[in-house]
C-alpha cells in the first residue's frame, strides 16, 4: 500500500517504487520527520535514528526528558518556541499577543486519489488509481485551532505534494501571521543550494552555493513570483551533478509573493520552508474561518539534476497544465510587437500576415496598441474597445481577413492594469491598489487594478469576454508589466490590509478560471514583462508562458537552460527576432536564432516584410523543419548536455519516450583560433540500437553516441550552432 500507518511505532510511510517519505508522531504529540529519499522497505526501523542526545544550555520540551530538544529533532510542521528556535512553518497570534502554539496529532485519513484545493491551482489526477493521499489532522486544544496537513504521493513519479489548511474552531479571533505550505528537516547532511535567479531580460539563471550556519532566503515581495526569483529551490549533495547524485526539488504552485527558506542550525540540521511570503502578510481567522495554503511539489532524484527536471517536466506537462492544448501541438506564430511596436494599422498587419502565410506560419498575433487610444504606453489600459483609427474594420474584419490567408488570429491583453490616462481610471479611481493620501508609483506609465475586489474581477471577465466573442480569436497573450508597490485596498478593512497580496492572487485565479473555461478552444499564453510570472500556478490556467522579453539567441541559451530545470519545453515560448537584437544590440545569424528558438514553442517576432528573398527562403525551410520535429520538442524528454553557465558551449537534446528519435543541438558562443575538435556524449539512447542522422545519412550506434560521443568540428565564427536529427533504424 502506498501509504501505511504503523500503529505501534506511530509511523506514517508514504512510498512507491522509487521513493519513501516517513513521518512519526513524537512523544509530545507533534509530528517528526524521519526520512525522505530512495525507497526503503521497513520504515519502522528508522525510529532508532531519532535524536535524543542531551545538549547543554538548551531548553527541553519534556520536563522528564532532558534529551527531548526540539531544536535537535527533525520536525514536519514546526512552530516557534518550546525549545525550537528555528524558523517555523506557521505562526498564530492570539488576542493576548501570544505567538506560542502547540499542534498535536488528532487523527488521520488515508484515501485513494487527490482532492482539489479550494480556489488554488494544484496537481490533479484523472483517476484515483494514479495517487494516494493522507490528511493528518493536528490540533492546538488551547486555541481550538485545527490544521490539516495533506500529502499526496504519485504512483508513477518520485514526487510528493504537500499543503496545509488552517481552521479556527474557537470563539476567539486569531491572526495567522505565517502560513507556509511545508517544512522539512534534513539531518546532518552535506548539501548545496540551487536557485533560479536573475532580473528582467535575464531570468532564471542557475545559482549554486554552499550552505553554512544561518538562513538563506529566496523570495518575492513584488506581488508576483517575479523576474528576480523563481518559486523553486533544490538541495543537492555536494558531489551531485546533472546525471549523478541525490537532488531534492521544491516547487511552489503559486503566482504571488512567496518565500523559500533554507536554515542550517548549529547542530548541522538543515530546514527548508516554502509557501506564501510572511512579509506584509496577516490573515484574520474568525470562528469557522479556514485558510488554505498553496501546494508544494517535492521531487526526489537519485540520478542528478536532469532526472529531477524530467520528473517535473512530465508531471507539469500532463497533470498541471490542462485543457485542449495540454496534449496538442502548439502552432508556429508570428507576433508583430518588435516588428511594429505601436505603429501599425490594418493594412500593415495584413501585409505582414500575407508574408507570414507564404512561409508557413500558422498563427498571427496582434500585440499591444489595438485598443482605446493606445499609441504609446502612456494611455488606455483598461479601455478594452477597438482603436477605430488604427483598425477601422475592427477585430472581426481583421481576424476574418487573416483567417482567409490560412492563419489563426491571436490577441494581446493586459487586463490587470490601468493607465491613469484612461476612461476606466477616470470613472473608477477607487479600483486601483493604493494607500489613501500616498502617491502611487508608476511603472510603464500604469497602475495595478485591485483584483481582491469582486467588481474589478467581474469587469475584467466581462470586457475580455466581450472582445473574445467579437471575433474569431484562437490565442491570447495575457501580460502583466509591473510590480505592485503601494499595497493597499480601499475596500478591505484595516485589519485585512495585509491580506491583499494573497487576495489579489485568489482574484486573479478566479478571473483566469472563468475566462479559460469559457473559451476552451483558445490557447492562452501568460506573460509578465516577459518571464516575470513564469511559475506553476500560471501553468495550471495557461499551458505556456513567454519565457523572456530578451529574444537574443545567445542570452536565451542561459534563460532557456535555467527555465528547463523545472519547466517543460511545452511551456516555453521562444521567438526568432530581428537583428541587431532589440535588447542587447547583438547580431546573430538566422540559423543561430532558429536553432535556439526551435528548442521550445517556435515563433517569429519581426517585420517579416523587411526580409529579403534569401532570408524568406531560409525562414520557410526553418518552419517546415520545425513542423517535422515539434512533437519531439514539445513532448520529448529533455537533456542538458553542456551548460552555458560554465562553458563557451551549450548543448541540449530531446529524446522521444520510446527512444527511437533524438534531436541534438550544439552552440558555440565565441569562436577560438585554431580550435580543437570536441566529443559530445549523448544521453538516454538505446545502447544496442543503430540511429541514422537525417541530414547526412550516416549511421551511428546508440552506444557509440553515448560512450564515444558525437564529433564536433568546423564551427565557424561567433554565435554558431549545429543540429543533428537521429532516428532509429
Amino acid at each position: 500500500m502506498p501509504i501505511s500507518f504503523a500503529e505501534q511505532e506511530k509511523i506514517f510511510h508514504l512510498r512507491n517504487n522509487s521513493v519513501s517519505y516517513v513521518i512519526k508522531i513524537l512523544e509530545n504529540g507533534q509530528l517528526g520527520h524521519l526520512y525522505w529519499g530512495k525507497k526503503i522497505a521497513k520504515a519502522e526501523r528508522l525510529v532508532r535514528y531519532q535524536s535524543s542526545q542531551f545538549h547543554p544550555y538548551e531548553a527541553y520540551a519534556k520536563k522528564d526528558d532532558t534529551g527531548f530538544i526540539l531544536e535537535n529533532i527533525a520536525r514536519e510542521f514546526p512552530s516557534f518556541g518550546q525549545s525550537d528556535f528555528r524558523e517555523p512553518a506557521y505562526q498564530i497570534e492570539t488576542t493576548t499577543g501570544s505567538i506560542i502554539s502547540n499542534l498535536q496529532y488528532q487523527s488521520h485519513e488515508i484515501y485513494p486519489g487527490k482532492k482539489k484545493l479550494t480556489n488554488l491551482p494544484a496537481i490533479y489526477v484523472e483517476n484515483d488509481a494514479e495517487a494516494d493521499s493522507i490528511d493528518i489532522v493536528l490540533k492546538d486544544k488551547l486555541l481550538d485551532l485545527t490544521v490539516i496537513l495533506t500529502y499526496t504521493i504519485l504512483k508513477e513519479y518520485p514526487i510528493i505534494t504537500r499543503s496545509a489548511n488552517f481552521k479556527n474552531k474557537g470563539q476567539t479571533e486569531l491572526n495567522l501571521k505565517r502560513a507556509l505550505s511545508m517544512s522539512i528537516d534534513f539531518k546532518n547532511k552535506e548539501l548545496e543550494l540551487l536557485q533560479l535567479s536573475g532580473a528582467w531580460g535575464r531570468e532564471r539563471n542557475l545559482v549554486r552555493r554552499s550552505l553554512n550556519q544561518g538562513i538563506t532566503t529566496i523570495d518575492s515581495k513584488r506581488g508576483a513570483s517575479s523576474h528576480q526569483q523563481n518559486p523553486f529551490l533544490a538541495l543537492m549533495d555536494k558531489n551531485a551533478a546533472e546525471y549523478h547524485g541525490e537532488v531534492y526539488g521544491f516547487s511552489l504552485i503559486y503566482s504571488g509573493n512567496f518565500i523559500a527558506q533554507v536554515e542550517q542550525n548549529h547542530y548541522g540540521k538543515t530546514r527548508v520552508n516554502m509557501g506564501i511570503n510572511p512579509f506584509n502578510f496577516n490573515w484574520v481567522l474568525k470562528n469557522g474561518d479556514s485558510f488554505q495554503t498553496p501546494e508544494v511539489v517535492l521531487n526526489y532524484s537519485e540520478h542528478g539534476l536532469n532526472k529531477m527536471s524530467q520528473n517535473y517536466h512530465k508531471l507539469y506537462r500532463s497533470r498541471l497544465a490542462r485543457g485542449q492544448y495540454r496534449d496538442q501541438l502548439r502552432p508556429v506564430l508570428i507576433n508583430n510587437w518588435e516588428g511594429t511596436y505601436f505603429d501599425f494599422n490594418t493594412a500593415k498587419i495584413l501585409e505582414m500576415a500575407r508574408a507570414a502565410a507564404e512561409v508557413g506560419v500558422e498563427l498571427f498575433v496582434l500585440d499591444d496598441g489595438w485598443f482605446g487610444k493606445r499609441n504609446n504606453d502612456s494611455s488606455s489600459l483598461g479601455d478594452w474597445y477597438v482603436n477605430q483609427e488604427k483598425l477601422p474594420g475592427g477585430l472581426e474584419y481583421l481576424a476574418a481577413e487573416i483567417n482567409k490567408l490560412g492563419l489563426d488570429f491571436g490577441l494581446w491583453f493586459e487586463p490587470e492594469m490601468v493607465s491613469p490616462d484612461s476612461d476606466l481610471y477616470r470613472k473608477h479611481p477607487e479600483w486601483v491598489i493604493q494607500v489613501p493620501d500616498r502617491e502611487n508609483c508608476l511603472s510603464r506609465q500604469q497602475l495595478v487594478l485591485d483584483l481582491s475586489r469582486k467588481d474589478v474581477q467581474n469587469y475584467i471577465i466581462e470586457k475580455v469576454t466581450n472582445i473574445l466573442e467579437s471575433a474569431n480569436i484562437s490565442y491570447v497573450k495575457w501580460d502583466m508589466n509591473r510590480p505592485i508597490t503601494e499595497f493597499g485596498s480601499l475596500e478591505l478593512a484595516a485589519n485585512q490590509q495585509r491580506e491583499l497580496s494573497h487576495r489579489y492572487i485568489i482574484g486573479l485565479y478566479r478571473v483566469l478560471a472563468e475566462i479559460t473555461e469559457a473559451f476552451p478552444y483558445i490557447l492562452f499564453e501568460s506573460c509578465a514583462g516577459g518571464g516575470g510570472r513564469f511559475d506553476p500556478g500560471m501553468l495550471y490556467y495557461m499551458p505556456q508562458t513567454w519565457t523572456s522579453d530578451d529574444t537574443d539567441a545567445v542570452e536565451r541559451l542561459k534563460i532557456q537552460t535555467g527555465t528547463s530545470v523545472v519547466y517543460p519545453s511545452s511551456a516555453l515560448g521562444a521567438h526568432v527576432s530581428a537583428v541587431p537584437n532589440h535588447q542587447v544590440k547583438r547580431s546573430t545569424s538566422l540559423a543561430m536564432r532558429y536553432n535556439v528558438a526551435s528548442f521550445a514553442n517556435l515563433g517569429y517576432e519581426l517585420d517579416i516584410t523587411k526580409l529579403n528573398c534569401s532570408e524568406l527562403k531560409i525562414v520557410k525551410e526553418q518552419i517546415k523543419n520545425y513542423k517535422s520535429i515539434r512533437n519531439l520538442v514539445q513532448f520529448g524528454n529533455f537533456y542538458r548536455l553542456l551548460s552555458p553557465f560554465n562553458s563557451n558551449f551549450t548543448a541540449w537534446s530531446y529524446l522521444s519516450s520510446d527512444k527511437k528519435e533524438a534531436l541534438v543541438a550544439f552552440y558555440q558562443i565565441l569562436a577560438e583560433p585554431n580550435s580543437k575538435d570536441q566529443l559530445l556524449r549523448l544521453k538516454g539512447l538505446k545502447s544496442e540500437a543503430d540511429y541514422r542522422e537525417i541530414s547526412s545519412g550516416q549511421i551511428y550506434g546508440g552506444d557509440e553516441l553515448m560512450n564515444h560521443g558525437l564529433l564536433i568540428s568546423n564551427l565557424e565564427g561567433d554565435f554558431s550552432s549545429k543540429v543533428w536529427h537521429f532516428k532509429q533504424i
